[in-house]
């Protein structure tokens, strides 16, 4: 039972309790004004009508201000559940989306990571292919040079001879002839 409605019963029997004390004097009938009519009534009579006509209409006007803030508590919490619904969904969707644009990224950037490791694979091999051909051509030019000094340091060595040095690790065998003399 609410605040309201306690007061109005204790208000209530107190007016009643007052009129049963008083019956007598409420029931004597005199002249009343009625604004356009005049008649005899007892006023203590008229006085506890329109007070329970008044609280009556508290009272009803209570319970349907109740029901109608009631009726609205639960659309509201309709219209909130259903905000609560959308913003989740709306969240979800946010989390896929994003969770497919980190996807995207990390498959692009293992994509670029293997064009950067099959480029970088590619700049080696070419490295240790020009490093091959630059340890050959002064594999050539030392075994030249030492076929030369050789010639030169051994003046009884036949001058029409050849001399075939092999080169280190399975390289072709170069064929030197001495130098002519100027």
């Amino acid at each position: 039972m609410g605040p309201r409605l306690f007061v109005f019963l204790i208000a209530s029997a107190a007016v009643a309790g007052f009129a049963a004390l008083n019956w007598a004097e409420f029931m004597r009938p005199i002249p009343l004004n009625f604004l356009l009519i005049e008649a005899v009534a007892p006023l203590g009579l008229v006085l506890l009508v329109m007070l329970g006509i008044t609280l009556l209409t508290a009272l009803i006007s209570s319970a349907t201000h109740r029901t109608q803030n009631l009726l609205d508590a639960r659309g509201h919490s309709k219209a909130l559940q259903v905000q609560r619904d959308l913003a989740e969904k709306a969240e979800s969707s946010r989390f896929t989306e994003l969770r497919q644009h980190l996807d995207a990224q990390l498959s692009e950037n293992r994509q670029h990571e293997a064009i950067a490791e099959a480029e970088f694979v590619k700049a080696v091999t070419q490295s240790h292919r020009e490093l091959q051909v630059q340890i050959t051509e002064m594999n050539r030019t030392l075994i030249s040079r030492l076929g030369d000094i050789e010639y030169r340091l051994d003046p009884r060595s036949d001058r029409t001879r050849t001399t075939a040095i092999q080169p280190p690790r399975g390289g072709n065998a170069a064929v030197i002839s001495p130098p002519d003399r100027l």
